[in-house]
């Protein structure tokens, strides 16, 4: 029988909602120019990245989550890259298969799908396309799904090779054949050794083949390679699949054998079963969504933010996404107040379980932070500003961050309080979230001074500015803190526990200063010099510690000109967007959208870059940054201690309507449209 729309609908929080029919071109970002300029589109699953490149079947490198090991002796660590096992190379005729002998090349990044395509033609012998996938459903493999149309009689030779960067130093590549119930693999596997000795990581690969019989299967012992040969008539279309698997010993305690099993597990699933579970996986995770009408430049952009997010993490890792994501080695793979302001409230209110994992990951980490906070003079819990795995202080010793900026700790508590907001789960509020909260509150009573007018000041710090270090009373330091304090105040109240009169005495007490003028100073010492990135304006969103709209103008026209234009990162126009878009001034909303990204945007997917000057894979921080400037300031949703709310806000003057589906714990849609 089948089932009437409405009953999808009512039953949605417990069966997957087809997703609607749309143009799927909205979902699709492309590449038609081998010879333009190119910045990598990167493909995760939450626990490894894949970047391919633009030659055919070339996989630059596999970046491995939270696997960590120092750079160099004695450096910082840096987050490892994995054993590549998708070396793959192909002859046809005996001639290799590189940029110089192909025509028609073009890529797409299919979104819904979370597939990387890449189409070419071999002159006049044969029509080639190239699937990658990192599998959401076995999420340390990768699968690479090849198609080969003949336009004459060929014969092909597929080559796959493992390549160890230079993290590693031991290493063996060998090639095994095993029998796992009647069926006959031939895997080859690699493993290795980080170069300071910290872990021990291997991978393994194999062919997966429709039939067997068609072709012929070898190693080649001088080369280390599987090789696949196989001769295919005109007209006839040729498919295999290679799956490799990348493990470490962060992950399991016999890496060498779990991805030699996780390999068999995929040669026994099939190609069929291992896209079909990656599919449903990520349909599950697009029932959050944001579909803007009226502008498809907009759509593409805004949802390509979406998928690089929802790639970089999983629900139930308790794990973080540091600021490139999964995508490359930059600022050492480390945490920083990234996931908490700018990457953690689009999840939060799209993908609470992925929030979530974010959050577990500094409540794991508690344990170092308090040994921080000690070794400074402090009580309570001081968060690194660069975390590793170890979660403690990563920074590199030059970086006067790691030793001023102390606002992270009052950020993971702000993070914290709008989880409880969000999910009203007072277990969890008991259990973990005041215990956490409480030592943050802690650590902020020990932190200030005491002026002789009673107020308290925070003095040595640098704050969401990181050109001014050293300051005293930092505009956004001190506001963050404050409402740390204020939010650990209401969840001891929600749990009944004590709350000492010292928290909400430093909380309302903390010195906000001001120009004569009336603009928010942003620490005692300044003068109007050129910013990082916003600091003061900060407080009046996300913070919301400034309220008044003459305020929110005040500051805004006097700090949005101050921010380095070349070197400061994207995320300061979206906060500015937010606050014209709440105010209805859509025309300076949409300018301040347009700011935040198009300096940034790298052809020919979209993908985002630090800064105007930079040239990074993909910036995750922005993406957040940019989601928030649409949920946050377009749409007007805001976490309040109702949960979350829908505020007055205006859309850019061209933009129809848009629709945020699934938000919440309760999957809500909201919908905005041009007033």
């Amino acid at each position: 029988m089948k089932i009437p729309t409405w009953i999808w609908a009512v039953v949605g929080c417990f069966l997957l909602v087809p997703l609607k029919a749309e143009n799927e071109s909205l979902w699709q970002v492309h590449a038609h120019n081998l010879h333009a300029s190119y910045a990598p589109a990167p493909m995760a699953s939450g626990c490894i990245g894949i970047l391919p490149g633009k030659e055919p079947f070339r996989i630059e490198q596999v970046v491995l989550n939270h696997v960590f090991d120092a750079a160099a002796p004695g450096t910082v660590s840096r987050v490892m890259r994995g054993i590549n096992p998708f070396g793959l190379n192909m002859k046809v005729d005996g001639e290799t298969v590189d940029t110089t002998c192909i025509e028609g090349w073009n890529q797409t990044v299919d979104m819904r799908k979370a597939v990387h395509r890449t189409g070419f033609q071999i002159g006049r012998k044969a029509h080639v396309i190239s699937d990658l996938r990192a599998l959401r459903g076995l999420p340390y493999s990768g699968l690479i799904s090849v198609q080969v149309e003949a336009l004459t009689d060929i014969t092909i030779e597929v080559r796959c090779g493992m390549e160890i960067p230079d993290d590693y130093g031991e290493s063996t590549v060998y090639y095994r054949e095993l029998d796992a119930d009647s069926t006959r693999l031939h895997l080859l596997e690699a493993k290795a050794v980080s170069a300071r000795g910290a872990k021990q990581v291997a991978a393994a690969s194999a062919f997966l083949l429709e039939d067997e019989t068609t072709s012929e299967l070898s190693f080649e012992e001088a080369t280390k390679e599987l090789c696949l040969n196989v001769s295919i008539k005109k007209g006839e279309t040729f498919s295999f699949s290679l799956v490799g698997s990348i493990c470490s010993s962060r992950d399991f305690f016999d890496p060498y054998n779990e991805a030699e099993r996780q390999v068999v597990y995929a040669v026994h699933e099939g190609q069929e079963q291992l896209v079909g579970a990656h599919e449903r996986l990520w349909n599950e995770l697009w029932q959050s969504d944001i579909r803007i009408e009226g502008d498809d430049d907009a759509q593409r952009l805004v949802r390509f933010a979406l998928f690089n997010l929802y790639s970089s993490c999983r629900a139930g890792s308790r794990l973080s996404i540091p600021p490139m994501g999964l995508s490359s080695q930059f600022y050492n793979g480390h945490i920083f107040w990234d996931t908490e302001l700018w990457m953690y409230p689009p999840l939060l209110l799209l993908q609470p379980e992925l929030a979530k994992s974010m959050l577990d990951y500094r409540i794991d980490r508690i344990g170092p932070a308090r040994k921080k906070a000690m070794a400074y003079g402090y009580r309570g819990v001081m968060f690194p500003w660069e975390s590793d795995d170890t979660g403690e202080e990563a920074t590199p010793t030059f970086a006067l961050t790691g030793v001023f900026e102390h606002h992270i700790t009052a950020d993971v508590g702000i993070a914290c309080w709008n989880y409880y907001r969000v999910t009203r789960d007072t277990v969890w509020l008991k259990r973990e979230g005041f215990p956490l909260l409480r030592e943050i509150a802690d650590f902020w009573v020990s932190r200030v001074v005491r002026n002789a007018d009673k107020s308290y000041s925070i003095v040595g710090v640098t704050g969401a500015d990181e050109y001014a270090n050293g300051v005293t009373d930092n505009a956004f330091t001190n506001a963050s803190a404050s409402l740390a304090l204020e939010y650990a105040c209401r969840a001891g109240m929600a749990c009944g526990e004590y709350v000492p009169p010292i928290w909400k005495e430093v909380s309302q007490g903390l010195r906000i200063l001001q120009f004569e003028n009336g603009v928010t100073r942003e620490h005692a010492t300044y003068q109007g010099e050129t910013i990082k990135q916003a600091d003061v304006n900060l407080l009046a969103y996300p913070l919301g510690k400034i309220s008044d709209p003459e305020q929110q103008r005040k500051d805004l026209a006097y700090y949005a000109e101050r921010i380095d234009q070349q070197n400061g990162p994207m995320m300061s126009y979206a906060i500015f967007c937010v606050q014209y878009a709440r105010m209805g001034d859509a025309e300076k909303a949409w300018e301040m959208f347009r700011r935040c990204y198009l300096p940034n945007w790298r052809p020919p997917f979209g993908v985002l870059s630090e800064t105007p000057a930079s040239n990074n894979p993909y910036f995750m921080t922005g993406a957040g940054g940019l989601l928030q400037a649409v949920l946050n300031g377009f749409c007007g949703l805001q976490v309040t201690e109702e949960g979350i709310v829908q505020l007055p806000s205006v859309l850019p003057p061209h933009w129809k309507k848009v629709t945020v589906t699934g938000v919440g714990i309760e999957r809500k849609t909201y919908f905005c449209t041009r007033k």
